[in-house]
């Protein structure tokens, strides 16, 4: 890691179902980063605006309730509208390929599904921010 990255770990929308949340923070914290979690039941505008406070490298979604297609693109908006369109967008949940391969074309750098190895996020995120400073 080039650096010691920030990190927002949110939960959009009205989805109570945190553990994988809660589980990712830990994980990247292990791994080096540096994770602030928002808690349950953030607006997107929440979500952008912690993110624009805490000064932040990317911003991890989490989300089980399916509206996906609707609030990644809002914090992605919000994100924007506070000139934070260099912060990566990441995301996990129960989200169908199709609408994953959705949420990438829109600029969510990936999506991660249920199984999906904590290694390999990290390593992902690590990996995708290192390209980012070059």
């Amino acid at each position: 890691m080039k650096r010691p990255y920030r990190v927002v770990v949110a939960k959009p929308g009205l989805d109570g179902h945190d553990r994988g949340a809660k589980t990712i923070t830990r994980a990247l914290r292990d791994h080096g980063f540096e994770v602030i979690y928002t808690g349950l039941h953030q607006l997107p505008e929440q979500i952008a605006e912690t993110a624009l406070q805490e000064d932040v490298d990317a911003v991890g979604l989490s989300l089980l309730s399916g509206a996906h297609l609707t609030l990644f693109p809002r914090v992605m908006d919000e994100l924007k509208s506070r000139g934070l369109d260099d912060v990566l967008v990441f995301g996990g949940g129960v989200i169908p390929d199709a609408d994953a391969r959705e949420l990438r074309k829109q600029g969510v750098g990936e999506i991660f599904g249920p199984g999906s190895s904590l290694k390999d996020i990290a390593q992902w995120l690590e990996q995708a921010l290192d390209a980012k400073e070059q």
